[in-house]
């Protein structure tokens, strides 16, 4: 047995001192190396995730628009976006999971050699859709911020402590970079496939996409930069934006985690009754008898009407209508662009003056009309809702801002970051802060507040930035919402 066991250790010395032993250190469970693919994917959902999310330690928008209240815990309906660090969240997120993703996939496929022609023309498609989604993360930043870090961005490298970019440059860089994108897709090419969790692949939607994302900056800036702005609209418009409900720019989530709707996920998966639909948006639609409101809301047990929880007050969730039920499935898709604001969005150029094809009014009943169909209302009830005089477009009350404003944020439901957005640049719907608002508010916030990790390690670009953009309050306006 002795002389066994001796063979068995001279044996495995052996074999120690002769084999490479170096793979015994590598963490299969952690890969050095990755696919375009994974990471693509991967930005992607993290993407939409971060806009389709409830949670308030990530995502308030739907507060800020005033579509939803909060019931037990009002904080962040009463402004309070420092407490959970809300915007140190949004810009990790963006940053870190989004765009350094994408960033790294570029890098990835920069560095693939393709030998036929088809080849070279997939990998063009693949590029310029990373592209497209690095322009609408930036485009997000800087609608949230005002300046923030672009040309020395997700360098830690070369640039730990990255500069702030002038707002309205990046602006014009990002359309910029939507132009060249727009260029490089070919339609008879694919890309990512079953890895473009939104599109599957297709170049002809990111096209839509890209020109879609181009007309909502150009409209952003307008007032601003007119000129360049209604150049820059009619380009986008003529190189084709999404069309009709179908190219709605969306995720179709799974009925399972991690791969549900951040809402199930957020509301039912946690058993949260943490939020209710606000008096605000509620009255509103019950004063229009919008058909749109039982896609909305559900009815308490025994109502008859809609009843929303006051804006920015503790509520009792069993009091008030609820977030009707569909957005809370596990597979309920996130959208990020849809039909319904193009045509808002071309409704208010053709107010402007801008030569867009069609009038203010076409394309508000348009966006009006959209907006309805991809919730299921009736045809019978969008013309009987278009017909009443306190909607139609040449008896509403106000200005075509205000028109426009309160039908695009009507609209824009489930879609707060957006709905926030179209108030900002339109100053309608009237939309009043809480009594009893953080630090004494008195006026809805038009931007998030530096994330104070910023604050704190890139202290002297921090500062820079705060100067140039005119402060870092919540009620500090950005370039384009100045007018």
């Amino acid at each position: 047995m002795k002389k066994i066991v001796l063979l068995i250790a001279f044996i495995a010395l052996s074999v120690s001192c002769t084999d490479d032993i170096t793979g015994l250190n590598a963490d299969t469970k952690n890969p050095t190396t990755t696919k375009s693919e994974y990471l693509f994917t991967s930005a992607q959902k993290a993407l939409v995730n971060q806009m389709q999310s409830t949670n308030v330690n990530y995502n308030v928008f739907r507060l800020f628009a005033q579509h939803w209240t909060e019931t037990t815990y009002p904080d962040e309906s009463q402004y309070n976006i420092t407490t959970r660090t809300i915007p140190d969240n949004h810009w990790t997120v963006l940053y870190r999971d989004v765009l350094t993703d994408l960033k790294q996939a570029k890098t990835l496929l920069d560095a693939e050699t393709p030998a036929t022609a088809a080849e070279i023309a997939i990998l063009k498609n693949k590029k310029a859709i990373v592209d497209i989604h690095m322009a609408y993360a930036y485009s997000v930043l800087v609608d949230t911020f005002g300046n923030v870090p672009y040309t020395e961005s997700n360098n830690i490298e070369s640039n730990p402590l990255p500069k702030y970019d002038d707002a309205k440059t990046i602006y014009k860089d990002l359309i910029s970079r939507l132009t060249a994108d727009v260029a490089a897709l070919s339609t008879s090419a694919g890309s990512f496939g079953a890895a473009d969790l939104v599109n599957g692949g297709s170049a002809a939607k990111w096209k839509k996409f890209a020109n879609s994302l181009r007309l909502r900056l150009a409209v952003n800036i307008y007032d601003a930069e007119p000129t360049y702005a209604a150049t820059e609209i009619v380009a986008a418009v003529t190189a084709g934006t999404i069309a009709s409900n179908s190219d709605n720019i969306k995720l179709a989530y799974l009925g399972a985690q991690p791969n549900a709707n951040p809402l199930y996920v957020d509301l039912v998966a946690t058993g949260r009754n943490d939020f209710v639909p606000a008096n605000t948006l509620v009255n509103k639609m019950n004063a229009l008898s919008d058909p749109r409101s039982p896609k909305y809301f559900d009815l308490n047990t025994g109502a008859t009407t809609y009843s929303g929880g006051i804006y920015g007050a503790g509520n009792t969730y069993a009091n008030y209508s609820k977030i009707n039920a569909n957005l809370k499935a596990p597979a309920y898709p996130g959208t990020i662009f849809d039909y319904a604001e193009v045509e808002f969005l071309l409704a208010e150029a053709a107010a402007k003056g801008v030569a867009v094809g069609g009038t203010a009014e076409t394309h508000y009943n348009a966006g009006i009309t959209a907006s309805m169909e991809s919730w299921g209302v009736a045809s019978a009830d969008i013309a009987t809702y278009l017909a009443r005089t306190d909607v139609a477009y040449t008896t509403a009350t106000g200005t075509y801002k205000q028109k426009i404003g309160e039908q695009a944020w009507l609209a824009l439901y489930n879609r707060g970051f957006e709905a926030w957005t179209s108030y900002r640049r339109l100053d309608f719907p009237v939309l009043a802060a809480p009594a009893g608002a953080y630090n004494g508010l008195t006026s809805v916030p038009v931007r998030y507040s530096y994330p104070a990790k910023e604050q704190t390690l890139n202290s002297a670009n921090v500062t820079a930035a705060i100067t140039a953009i005119g402060g870092n309050d919540l009620t500090t306006k950005l370039f384009w919402d100045k007018f």
